[in-house]
């Protein structure tokens, strides 16, 4: 590389790790002077609390880092153009896409950093980020689904309960049916489920076995019965949160078997998956954006180019925002969802990147 590909990627990296160093303190400074009252009514103890934080920033940077380097961006290459060094790049010979190739190699490095980070270090982060919140912040609140749980548990039983409680092991109005092909061949029902856990079995109480035949129905009743089920307790509900928990390669394991078990969060843990390879794709786009805005010399100077720069990030955000939630509420494609904001700013790339070179 050149001399003046240094220059602008050590000022691409550098605006924006300061820019991460000035916002994470703020949201770190803003959350726990929401949640300090919190802290002190739970007694937390302070290494957990260093240990919330630590994930915290790792979960705060992770989410907002396009906005973070597209401001970034902005900011460096406004000032770039107020003093005149862009003419005098541009003046020299170098087109402007040759101009913009120290911000693509930029971007390369960020996002290939991003795709590390994204695919197994903020799990774990956000694994215990969740978990403290809702071991504090959010108590009495249910993290898992309790009503009316009804799953597939393999290829041809099927099992149902009213109210399912992983914390103590039980399910109430529990019934599991067995079929082959489309004929039940026989179902269990319990009014009472509990998991045993130091051997793994199931105690049902009024339990009652109904066996289909051809001709007549074989019945047996218990009023307690020990037995093995074909299912894992934990696994039949699990957190809300859990797609955010997973790395990419447990992820897609995870969805294929909530699939099979008909769960009805399967938009939520897709939009997760997307979003895996979707966010550091943005790096590429809101810097070309970014590029394209700021190096003009504006009238308005630095702060023009900034406005217009927030403007486009929160647009941004925002229809991220709507189309995931439209996503998990509705029958609307997870992938379209997910990759609808790159496409519709990508074009928008585009058409700043060829309105900057004329």
């Amino acid at each position: 590389m050149k001399i003046i590909d240094w220059y602008i990627l050590k000022r691409y990296l550098t605006t924006f790790v300061a820019l991460l160093l000035m916002f994470i303190p703020i949201g770190i400074i803003v959350n726990l002077s929401e949640k300090i009252d919190d802290i002190k009514e739970n007694e937390v103890p302070i290494e957990e609390v260093l240990v919330f934080y630590g994930n915290f920033t790792i979960y705060f940077a992770n989410l907002l880092f396009p906005i973070f380097l597209f401001l970034s961006i902005i900011w460096f290459t406004s000032k770039l153009a107020n003093n005149t060094e862009i003419i005098a790049i541009l003046s020299s010979g170098i087109s402007f896409s040759r101009f913009l190739r120290p911000y693509l190699i930029g971007a390369t490095l960020v996002c290939g950093i991003a795709l590390m980070f994204t695919m197994y270090l903020v799990p774990n982060a956000s694994q215990g980020f969740n978990e403290f919140k809702y071991q504090y912040f959010k108590k009495g609140k249910q993290s898992q689904e309790t009503q009316n749980v009804y799953r597939q548990v393999n290829d041809n039983e099927f099992i149902f309960a009213t109210n399912f409680q992983t914390s103590t092991g039980t399910a109430r109005n529990f019934t599991l049916e067995h079929f082959e092909g489309q004929e039940m061949t026989f179902k269990i029902s319990a009014s009472r489920l509990k998991f045993n856990a130091k051997d793994s079995t199931y105690t049902l109480n009024n339990f009652e076995k109904r066996t289909i035949n051809e001709r007549d129905d074989v019945i047996q009743r218990q009023s307690s019965l020990d037995t093995i089920l074909p299912f894992e307790f934990g696994e039949l509900t699990p957190v809300e949160y859990i797609a955010e928990t997973l790395d990419y390669g447990e992820l897609k394991d995870f969805i294929t078997t909530e699939k099979r078990r008909g769960s009805a969060n399967i938009s939520s843990y897709q939009i997760v998956a997307y979003k895996r390879w979707s966010v550091p794709v943005s790096a590429f786009i809101l810097t070309i954006i970014a590029v394209s805005v700021s190096a003009m010399k504006r009238r308005g100077g630095m702060g023009a180019n900034l406005a217009i720069g927030i403007v486009i990030a929160f647009a941004f955000i925002f229809l991220d925002k709507v189309f995931g939630t439209i996503a998990e509420k509705s029958t609307f494609s997870p992938l379209i969802a997910v990759w609808f904001s790159n496409i519709l700013f990508g074009l928008l790339a585009i058409y700043l990147l060829i309105k900057a070179k004329r």
